[in-house]
């Protein structure tokens, strides 16, 4: 039984016409209400996911949206606030999604029928919901921990003929060295930039306009440089940009500043407090195959003292390697979720083909690599274990059994929450889920509740 929420109760952006007059199948307080549009557009999701989904999808996806609805009304009773901020910087977040999946805005709102406001708007109250109850089910489970003797006690519950096959596994990790700029390009790249600048601030040119046509940062170029719900902590911006950025006066527009991604001009959009949308024109001096080689030849020398054993792989990054976000794991390659133990199935190419070349504790040859936002740079692999295609034990998965035993602990908690709370709740089931045996908890005596 689904008792933690998962993203599929998030409807997407982009979905089918209704072809048939739509009702009401759930109610849960006094206006929450669940139509059985909602649940066909998510079992269609799922079985577009999974084309071999059975087992009675609807009472799956009915009883995510019950609880959903209950955490939210769970919310307004413990004055749970979530602010228009969070909900537009979600929002945003799905549409650059979608962006990236489809290719464009174009294509996003062509397939969807509509603009990619009206989708925005539409989607508005259902991911303020979302939000919600996602932080009153935290607020919930934030106790809940398992010991190792949990752990163990819950793998041995697991019949031997039941237990999981995991595919082969691998841990890398990597070096980056970004080449360095020629003195006369980086140059050049100011001097751009700075007239950029000039042609806004004293030649009165649209701001906007001029980023969807010279800005260098393809992830913010088609909104017009805009980056809305910034926050002065930074949330993953380099921290030059932040401080500048948070300087500024609504309207405002900033000194040219630099970081490792090349020149920027920052114009605030709306500040309110440690949080702010803004617009930034990105200007990134080129690099030359000289550059690269300079940078080949550097990581070829830290290669040497790795091999030879006189520098440590977690010395190295701290003291070489310029990527940020693997620089977090100690310079381990990480998938979306944080994790650093990568199913080799799902490594992108490049690091696919590497595999057979490389043993545990090994590195690869210095080469040019393409990173995640679309640059050149160079970079050294390491290898730093790989696992054949196995049953689980608790030698080589004791992370993923970990994390099995305590999600069945928290759903032992939300169901034990749900027969705590959903008494004390008026909710209503429309008949014909009368066969989903899932829902029992949300129906006790509920037709009698005020």
């Amino acid at each position: 039984m689904a008792w933690l929420l998962p993203a599929v109760v998030c409807l997407p952006l982009i979905a089918t016409a209704q072809t048939e007059l739509d009702k009401i199948v759930g109610v849960v307080g006094k206006k929450h209400i669940i139509l059985k549009s909602d649940i066909d557009m998510q079992v269609n999701a799922m079985k577009e996911q999974n084309p071999e989904v059975v087992d009675m999808p609807e009472c799956d996806v009915l009883e995510q949206m019950l609880l959903q609805k209950l955490l939210v009304e769970q919310g307004g009773r413990d004055s749970v606030v979530v602010s228009d901020e969070e909900v537009e910087a979600q929002l945003d977040n799905r549409v650059r999604y979608f962006i990236m999946q489809y290719g464009s805005k174009e294509k996003v709102e062509e397939l969807s029928g509509k603009t990619v406001y009206q989708l925005k708007e539409e989607n508005r109250e259902v991911t303020k919901e979302m939000i919600m109850s996602e932080r009153v089910q935290g607020s919930i489970l934030e106790s809940v921990k398992v010991t190792p003797a949990e752990v163990q006690k819950f793998y041995a519950s697991i019949p031997a003929d039941s237990l999981p096959f995991f595919p082969a596994t691998v841990e890398l990790g990597q070096i980056v060295i970004d080449p360095e700029v020629s003195p006369e390009l980086d140059t050049y790249a100011r001097r751009k930039i700075e007239e950029i600048r000039k042609e806004i601030v004293e030649g009165g040119a649209d701001f906007e306009i001029k980023a969807g046509i010279v800005s260098d940062d393809p992830g913010t170029r088609d909104e017009g440089g805009l980056m809305r719900g910034i926050t002065r902590k930074g949330g993953g911006l380099v921290t030059e940009f932040t401080v500048a950025a948070f300087k500024l006066q609504n309207g405002e527009v900033s000194p040219v500043i630099r970081t490792r991604f090349g020149y920027h001009i920052i114009q605030m959009v709306n500040r309110k407090g440690d949080e702010a949308d803004v617009r930034h024109i990105l200007v990134t001096p080129e690099r030359t195959s000289a550059d690269f080689e300079k940078a080949l030849t550097k990581l070829d020398s830290i290669r040497t003292e790795l091999v030879a054993g006189r520098l440590s792989f977690e010395t190295a990054v701290g003291k070489f390697s310029t990527d940020e976000l693997s620089n977090r794991t100690g310079g381990m390659i990480a998938d979306q979720q944080g994790n650093t133990t990568l199913e080799v199935e799902d490594l992108d190419p490049a690091l696919a083909l590497m595999i057979d070349t490389l043993k545990p504790g090994s590195y690869s040859k210095p080469m040019v690599y393409t990173n995640m936002r679309g640059e050149r740079s160079t970079r050294i692999v390491y290898m730093k274990s790989i696992t054949a295609p196995h049953k689980a034990n608790l030698t080589e998965d004791y992370s993923r059994i970990q994390f099995a035993a305590l999600q069945k602990k928290k759903g032992e908690r939300m169901q034990q929450w749900i027969r705590d709370k959903a008494p004390s709740y008026y909710i209503k089931i429309t008949p014909e889920y009368a066969q989903c045996p899932n829902l029992e908890p949300y129906r006790s005596d509920s037709s009698a509740k005020k």
